[in-house]
């Protein structure tokens, strides 16, 4: 979930070196939800600052979902300082990444999300932010 088009393209060109991963978009909360909900995605990267919907109500309502409650959800974030990234991981998110990506440190977040969700793995990734 990512509404900066720079941003998706980066993400986009990391996925792509990983032919066994499809990403999918959305750029608001109220569309990353309903994403979700219809392809259940094996991870979520979810940019900070959506319009529409705070991130925590978006996390929040895909934490009460069934379907999607397991989902590893990677927040992605230009807010870097240390408490917000503590706010964030005490909110629920698998790995808070700040911007810019760090490629290495993005790949390493994304494969140990990747293992969690490794006995549904159907290749899918809610195009979550970059």
């Amino acid at each position: 979930m990512e509404d900066n088009p720079a941003n998706l393209m980066l993400v986009e060109q990391i996925i792509e070196r990983h032919p066994h991963l499809r990403m999918l978009s959305a750029r608001d909360g109220h569309l990353g939800i309903a994403l979700a909900r219809a392809q259940l995605p094996d991870v979520i990267l979810m940019d900070i600052h959506l319009p529409g919907i705070s991130r925590i109500e978006t996390l929040n309502i895909l934490r009460t979902y069934p379907a999607t409650a397991h989902i590893p959800v990677i927040a992605l974030s230009a807010n870097a300082m240390p408490r917000d990234i503590e706010k964030g991981l005490e909110a629920g998110f698998f790995r808070y990444l700040t911007k810019q990506i760090k490629v290495n440190e993005f790949i390493v977040a994304l494969n140990k999300a990747l293992e969690l969700a490794k006995p549904r793995i159907g290749g899918a990734i809610n195009r979550g932010s970059a």
